[in-house]
């Protein structure tokens, strides 16, 4: 769950940087820049886009897609958070769940990404395994249990850095487990939270992390028309915007999103899936001088 929080910024853009983005708060300014081949997923090829990784193997950091007027699309993106230390309140009643939601979206006919923690998994199999069959939606990895992968990550327990990259594959066994099937290798660290060891860390599970550049404030929020300002006033064509799946933490976010789509359709939007930005990322690159520029954090 993204508490209110501060950004940990990366810049994935086409050719030179832009401006820093918004993300989950206050921005903390990148230390370097480097270069990295993108890779283009031709449409013969069944596996799903992604980015190279950067120099020693550092896992490649995407944020938002090209900011192309002439088609402007949106990623509406949910976390289904739980942490592995939870379970005791799912089972005295709290809901971490959020299946109204899931409803709305489809009424709506929204394409999503759905980034779940393999705890959420093994507590709702039935709803995971019907999402994941959905063509609507892909899901996406944010980690087993939750933990953050820095100290100091809005209060979550901080993972140790020998356990990352089996913490993330094990919540690809559990998707496994439950039925999910074709989940997507893309990764969004808890919180948001990531440094460099981070990245090399994670580096030989070959996933792409996902971050965002619209926040919607939507996590404790209790005034859904706040959420929907929040958003319109941030998206932009190629926009990630992060929001929650999570009834108990993020209670106002399917009312929100029933104001939020009809708009940004009504102006001239198209809703897509992640994949479908990182794919005309990297394909977009590779029309150019194949390569993507990216900030890597201190750490």
């Amino acid at each position: 769950m993204i508490s209110p929080v501060r950004r940990i910024t990366a810049l994935c853009a086409i050719g030179a940087l832009g401006a820093a983005l918004a993300a989950c708060g206050t921005p903390q300014a990148s230390t370097r820049i480097v270069n990295a081949t993108a890779v283009p997923s031709p449409a013969t090829v069944s596996r799903p886009p992604t980015l190279a990784p950067g120099p020693a193997g550092l896992t490649p950091v995407f944020e938002h897609g090209p900011r192309t007027a002439a088609d402007k699309t949106v990623a509406l993106t949910f976390d289904a958070d739980m942490t592995a230390d939870q379970g005791g309140r799912a089972a005295a009643g709290e809901r971490f769940d959020n299946p109204e939601l899931i409803a709305a979206l489809r009424r709506l006919r929204v394409p999503a990404t759905l980034f779940m923690t393999g705890r959420w998994v093994e507590e709702y199999p039935i709803q995971a395994r019907s999402i994941g069959r959905d063509p609507l939606f892909e899901v996406a990895n944010h980690s087993y249990s939750h933990h953050a992968f820095t100290e100091d990550c809005h209060g979550l327990p901080t993972m140790a850095p020998g356990r990352m990259r089996a913490d993330l594959e094990r919540a690809y066994r559990v998707f496994r487990e439950a039925g999910v099937t074709d989940p997507m290798p893309y990764f969004r660290f808890p919180g948001g939270c990531y440094d460099s060891r981070a990245l090399r860390r994670i580096g030989a599970s070959g996933v792409t992390a996902v971050q965002w550049d619209v926040v919607s404030g939507d996590a404790f929020a209790t005034d859904a028309d706040d959420v929907v300002r929040q958003v319109l006033d941030g998206v932009r064509p190629g926009s990630v915007v992060v929001m929650h799946c999570t009834r108990s933490a993020a209670p106002v976010t399917e009312r929100a999103v029933r104001k939020i789509v009809p708009t940004l359709r009504a102006r001239g939007f198209r809703f897509v899936k992640v994949s479908e930005l990182v794919g005309t990322t990297a394909a977009t690159a590779a029309k150019g001088d194949g390569t993507y520029a990216r900030r890597i954090p201190r750490g």
